[in-house]
C-alpha cells in the first residue's frame, strides 16, 4: 500500500539517508534538495534503467550529454526567451506570490485569503547569469530549462557522425534549471532537477504512427520500475494547454500523495525546433510556424536522394523528470505491513520499500552476528567484498551487532537480500540469506553465494 500522506515519504527520506534539504544548516534553501547515502544510489540506478531502455537495448538511439549553459540565441530561437512564462500574482496584503493558473480560486490568496491582487504578468521561468568578466546584455547567458534544445543543436553533429537515417532517436539525461514561482510537493517541482529526454526524429506524416509506439513503449517501462499500468492515468493534453511547440501530447499522470499529476510527457514537436534552429528555412517546407532565423549556420535537415530534396523530420519528445520518477517509484515501493506478534507479544508494523531488485540502493547487507566477535566480522567482510566484486551494484557491511534491528532497519530503505554470518558459518561454511518481501530464511553454502546473488538479480 503506498504512502497515503507525503509526510510519510519526506519523514523517511530524510530519517534513512535518501533526501536532504540543501543547505539545511542555514535554513535550506527551498525547493532546492540534496540526495543522501541513499538517495544517490536509488537515483543512479534508476536513471541507469532508463539509460539501459533507451540506448543500450535499441539499435535506433545514441547519447548526447551536452552543456548546461546555453547560448542565448538558442533559446532565443527556441522560443523559451519570449514563451517560457507562468502567470504571476501577488497578494497585496501579505506579499505572497503565486502561480494563478494553478489556484484554485484566483480571486483569492491562498495564503492569508485576501482578495486584494495584482494583475497576473508573464514570469519568465529561465535562470539567467553573466557569461565571462563583462556585465552587460552582450554577456547573459542561461542555465537551461530543459536537456532537449542541445539535442536540438546537436543534431547535426551527431547525424553527420554516425551515419544514421530515420528514423533514429538522441537520448539525455541531465541537469535542467527553472525559477518556479511556486516549488512544492517535496521534489515533485523545484527548481534544480534533471530530465531524462528521447528526441526521436522521424519522416512526416509518420509522425502520429510514432507518437503512438513511444506511448506503449512508455508504459511498459514504467511497469519494469514498479509502477503498474493502473496507476498511471494517460490525459491526451487539451489543444489550447498544449505547449507552444507541441501538436499534440500524452501526459502520463501518476498518483502521488497529493494527488495526480504528471510524471511524464510524450510530446509531438513536429518540426518546430529543426525548423527555428535551421538555416535556410525558406528552402526546407517547414510545416510548423517559426521564427525567422538569420544566425544559423547549419541545415538540420536529412536528404531525402528519391525525392531529390531536404526534409525537416518531426520530433517525438518523451520527457521525464527524475526527481518526479524518483517519487513515484517510493511511493509505489513504501508498504506498512502488520505483523502477528508471537508469545503473546502485541502485533508488530514494518516499514518496508519493495523496490524492484535492480532499483535498489543496497542490494544485499552482510551481517555478522556478534560485532565484539573479530573471527565473525571477518569473514562477513570477505562475503561482502565477493559479492562486490560482481559488480551488481552496492553491497554493505552491517556490524551492529543486532541481526532484528538490522534487519527492520534494511527493510525499510529496501535492500532485497541479507546475508548473516553466524557461529556455525565458521564451521560449516554456510550463511544465512533473507528474503525482504517473504521475510522467509534459508541456510546456503558460502561457495553458492555467488551464482545466487547473480541469479537473484539477472532474473529480476
Amino acid at each position: 500500500m503506498p504512502a497515503t500522506d507525503m509526510s510519510q515519504l519526506v519523514s523517511l527520506c530524510q530519517r534513512r539517508g535518501f533526501i536532504f534539504q540543501s543547505a539545511d544548516i542555514y535554513g535550506g534553501l527551498k525547493g532546492v534538495y540534496d540526495f543522501g547515502p541513499l538517495g544517490v544510489e536509488l537515483k543512479n540506478n534508476l536513471k541507469r534503467a532508463w539509460w539501459s531502455s533507451m540506448v543500450y537495448e535499441r539499435d535506433d538511439v545514441e547519447g548526447l550529454d551536452a552543456a548546461i549553459i546555453g547560448h542565448p540565441l538558442l533559446f532565443k530561437y527556441s522560443g523559451h526567451t519570449d514563451t517560457f512564462n507562468d502567470p504571476l500574482t501577488e497578494c497585496k496584503a501579505c506579499k505572497s506570490r503565486m502561480r494563478t493558473d494553478k489556484m484554485k480560486d484566483k480571486t483569492v490568496c491562498e495564503n492569508c485569503g485576501s482578495k486584494d491582487l495584482m494583475e497576473p504578468r508573464a514570469f519568465n521561468m529561465m535562470f539567467n547569469m553573466q557569461f565571462g568578466p563583462m556585465e552587460d546584455s552582450s554577456s547573459r547567458v542561461y542555465l537551461r530549462p530543459e536537456t532537449a534544445q542541445h539535442i536540438f543543436a546537436n543534431f547535426k553533429n551527431v547525424l553527420d557522425t554516425t551515419s544514421r537515417k530515420l528514423p533514429f532517436g538522441i537520448a539525455q539525461m541531465g541537469k535542467a534549471y527553472r525559477n518556479e514561482i511556486i516549488a512544492r510537493n517535496f521534489v515533485f517541482r523545484v527548481r534544480e532537477f534533471e530530465q531524462m529526454e528521447l528526441e526521436f526524429f522521424v519522416q512526416p506524416g509518420e509522425d502520429e504512427k510514432w507518437h503512438d509506439y513511444w506511448l506503449e513503449a512508455r508504459l511498459k517501462w514504467w511497469e519494469s520500475v514498479g509502477v503498474p499500468r493502473e496507476k498511471i492515468k494517460v490525459v491526451d493534453v487539451a489543444k489550447e494547454d498544449l505547449a507552444h511547440y507541441s501538436k499534440r501530447t500524452y501526459d502520463l499522470e501518476y498518483e502521488y500523495p497529493h494527488g495526480y499529476d504528471e510524471v511524464e510527457g510524450i510530446a509531438n514537436r513536429t518540426d518546430y525546433d529543426l525548423g527555428n534552429h535551421t538555416k535556410n528555412q525558406s528552402e526546407l517546407n517547414i510545416q510548423a510556424k517559426v521564427h525567422e532565423n538569420s544566425h544559423s549556420n547549419a541545415r538540420l535537415a536529412v536528404q531525402d536522394l528519391e525525392a531529390k530534396k531536404w526534409i525537416v523530420p518531426f520530433v517525438i519528445e518523451p520527457s521525464a523528470g527524475v526527481e518526479r520518477a524518483f517519487l513515484a517509484i517510493l511511493n509505489e515501493a513504501y508498504h506498512e505491513e502488520v505483523l502477528p506478534g508471537t508469545d503473546g507479544k502485541p502485533d508488530d508494523t514494518r516499514t518496508v520499500l519493495k523496490f524492484k531488485p535492480h532499483l535498489a540502493p543496497i542490494k544485499a547487507a552482510v551481517i555478522p552476528l556478534a560485532k565484539n566477535k573479530p573471527e565473525l566480522v571477518a569473514r562477513a567482510r570477505e562475503i561482502k567484498a565477493m559479492l562486490q566484486k560482481l559488480g551488481l551494484g552496492r553491497v554493505v557491511l552491517e556490524d551492529t551487532g543486532n541481526v532484528g534491528k538490522a534487519y527492520r532497519k534494511h527493510d525499510e530503505v529496501g535492500t532485497p537480500l541479507c546475508i548473516t554470518v553466524d557461529f556455525d558459518t565458521l564451521d560449516d561454511q554456510q550463511v544465512t540469506v533473507r528474503n525482504r518481501d517473504t521475510m522467509q530464511q534459508q541456510r546456503m553454502p558460502i561457495a553458492d553465494l555467488t551464482t545466487y546473488f547473480r541469479d537473484f538479480y539477472t532474473a529480476a
